[in-house]
């Protein structure tokens, strides 16, 4: 996607002279979780910070989610050609020191070379922030990863939204207490609320509706969705299934689809322009991933009032309400078949479970506590 044009402030604006810059590097700037917390952030303070979005992949497709208040500019890494890892890190210094932002602000392991740069040479504030790991690592993690990370991060803040994380990086990684922030996701729960428009997902019937809504990359593992769909249909047991988002496991997912007999229940969606309103078409969310960790997913199933049938990752037992637990599968597809299967089959029960939901996103994960923890992060890394 074609970056982003400059909307800084304008000079002529109040503030806009005050406004720290922020250097946010993402190993992609696609929709995705990471991605969503930052627009959202972004678009709840407005002009208080001026932001330079670096898309390590050259995509910026999440700048879509910024609001006219957000003062932005998107680009790719800086270099055109395929340096090696020492003219890497020369072009990265040379970015920070010429826009020697308040704060850089790196995201996930592949920009941890950002951190490596700016710890050798140019020493600025600094704030990394881990959502999990790719499916190289949904097994275990890589030593010389750890490694990096343990060096290139010590004196760094660091925020990770789920508790497995903040074990990872006090045990494994081994860095200091003091320099480890836990904030959990929030969800916007006047956008994502039981009651309000439903959206058109584009199935026909009345049987019940499975909805899983990730971005189709392979550590999400939407197959075993689709073979666990598989084995319920081969029961007898009725349902819909729609997949929302895109991705390149796309054209495989659909084929395996065909093989398997789903096409006529199945509907890939693609992107919609209104999540909220697509979760109020469903009547359960599924989650089929081998590695998460704070699932946007399954905070917005929740707080729609809907229950959730997923693989036991991350923090989602903990997530969840109580009476959800039975739901949490292992990451097999007979155990997450057998998850669905009581759902799809007991209107009450999916009420119950669904309102328990709702209950514990109200009380644990408001969004603006979300933010008001993110602000006072960013303020305390700009000034250590």
């Amino acid at each position: 996607m074609t970056p982003q044009a400059t909307t800084f402030l304008d000079e002529a604006e109040p503030g806009a002279a005050t406004a720290p810059l922020l250097l946010h590097v993402f190993p992609s700037f696609a929709v995705g979780g990471a991605q969503v917390r930052f627009a959202a952030l972004a678009n709840r303070f407005g002009p208080r910070w001026r932001h330079v979005v670096v898309a390590m992949d050259g995509r910026s497709d999440c700048a879509e989610r910024l609001g006219d208040s957000v003062r932005f500019s998107t680009q790719g890494p800086p270099w055109k050609a395929s340096p090696g890892p020492v003219q890497r890190l020369a072009s990265i210094t040379a970015m920070l020191r010429r826009l020697r932002p308040a704060l850089l602000v790196t995201s996930n392991w592949g920009s941890i070379e950002w951190a490596i740069a700016n710890r050798l040479t140019v020493r600025m504030p600094h704030l990394h922030m881990e959502d999990g790991f790719g499916p190289e690592e949904s097994s275990a993690q890589f030593g010389r990863r750890i490694m990096a990370r343990r060096v290139a991060l010590r004196q760094s803040n660091v925020l990770l939204p789920s508790l497995t994380l903040l074990r990872a990086a006090q045990d494994i990684w081994k860095l200091p207490p003091e320099r480890l922030h836990h904030i959990p996701n929030g969800i916007d729960l006047r956008s994502f609320r039981p009651d309000g428009p439903r959206g058109d997902l584009g199935l026909d019937g009345d049987a019940p509706v499975i909805g899983a809504v990730a971005a189709l990359r392979r550590e999400k593992n939407l197959g075993r969705l689709l073979r666990a769909a598989a084995i319920l249909l081969r029961d007898g047991v009725a349902f819909r299934l729609v997949l929302v988002g895109d991705g390149p496991e796309r054209v495989g997912l659909e084929a395996l689809a065909g093989e398997l007999g789903l096409s006529g229940v199945t509907r890939f969606a693609g992107h919609v322009p209104d999540p909220a309103a697509a979760y109020r078409a469903m009547d359960v969310v599924c989650l089929s991933s081998d590695t998460e960790q704070m699932p946007f997913s399954v905070l917005e199933g929740m707080a729609t009032g809907l229950p959730v049938a997923t693989t036991e990752v991350g923090d989602v037992r903990a997530m969840l309400s109580e009476s959800n637990a039975p739901h949490v599968a292992a990451r097999t597809d007979a155990d997450l078949a057998e998850a669905l299967r009581p759902l799809l089959r007991d209107a009450a029960l999916r009420r119950r479970i669904g309102g328990a939901n709702r209950a514990k996103a109200e009380r644990d994960y408001d969004e603006e506590a979300m933010f008001q923890a993110h602000a006072r992060l960013i303020w305390r890394s700009m000034n250590p």
